[in-house]
């Protein structure tokens, strides 16, 4: 059974797009909750993302694994797969 995933958005965010980019290289599903300038949906983000408010922020079975740079640095790592797997 594939992890659930979930990604949190701004839909012009550079890093938004590149994080997305990659899980749509791998073939994820995922859920994407866009809350460009809804600062309610952002508070309810950084609650589950420890305080952080950046974008994106990835969650794999709803653990916060930071953005797009930690996600990148689990595909080089070779620790992305078997989170997505799990």
């Amino acid at each position: 059974m594939a992890a659930k995933v979930e990604i949190y958005t701004w839909r012009f965010c550079p890093f938004c797009i590149r994080a997305k980019a990659l899980l749509d290289r791998k073939g994820v599903d995922y859920t994407e909750y866009a809350i460009d300038g809804d600062e309610a949906s952002r508070a309810v983000m950084a609650e589950r993302a420890d305080g952080r408010r950046s974008l994106p922020q990835i969650f794999i079975d709803d653990a916060g694994i930071g953005g797009c740079d930690e996600l990148h640095a689990l595909e080089r790592a070779g620790r992305l797969d078997p989170l997505l797997a799990a």
